[in-house]
């Protein structure tokens, strides 16, 4: 009996769980044809049908994950302002089991985009992109008297590169960074930059 394309495209997402379950386990290091068969309980063979090479199943797990952090339910703050720019930050740090998991495959994914040109260009602009974002929010923040003047591309930058570096201590040493502590050092953070973003 010929397959549908139901069966196809339920196939696809057995595949993409057992892709993700990988990731969150082992990282994009351990992100292997067989690692993914044995998840999902198949031969390799079977899997060289949807990933012929392994760069094409790390390029499938990168589009994987940026869909899921694309996708993913955001904290929405109710007003715009400072507290919008604090919910976007918060939606960025490991708070959560399903958000350490992202986070622990973004931070593994970086090693594969250095190593790789195109790659890399993508991932200059995603992070690009979010300081965009960003900066649109530290803009309405300043508009509403906020947070002082200042360039607001300026401090999303700094903004973005603080997170970032708080996901990372977060994922090393997750004893030392609970998610309330987490919390509590974006706010330190904040109404530092509240008080001192007009300097320069």
């Amino acid at each position: 009996m010929p397959r549908t394309k139901g069966d196809h495209e339920a196939r696809r997402r057995d595949v993409s769980e057992a892709v993700w379950r990988v990731l969150a386990a082992h990282g994009f290091g351990g992100l292997t044809l067989r690692a993914v068969a044995t998840e999902l309980g198949a031969t390799t063979g079977l899997l060289t049908h949807y990933f012929p090479a392994k760069r094409d199943l790390v390029a499938y797990a990168l589009d994987l994950l940026d869909e899921r952090t694309t996708t993913r339910p955001r904290r929405h703050s109710g007003e715009p302002g400072l507290a919008a720019v604090r919910a976007a930050l918060l939606d960025i740090l490991p708070l959560t089991d399903e958000a350490t998991a992202s986070n622990r495959i973004w931070v593994s994914s970086w090693d594969t985009a250095l190593a790789d040109p195109a790659l890399r260009a993508d991932y200059a602009g995603k992070y690009g992109r979010s300081r965009a974002r960003l900066a649109e929010l530290i803009a309405t923040a300043q508009d509403n008297g906020e947070l002082p003047p200042g360039d607001p591309s300026r401090l999303a930058t700094g903004a973005q590169s603080f997170v970032l570096g708080l996901v990372v201590q977060s994922l090393l040493d997750p004893t030392a960074f609970p998610a309330e502590r987490q919390v509590e050092l974006l706010d330190d953070y904040l109404e530092a930059l509240g008080a001192t973003a007009g300097g320069e």
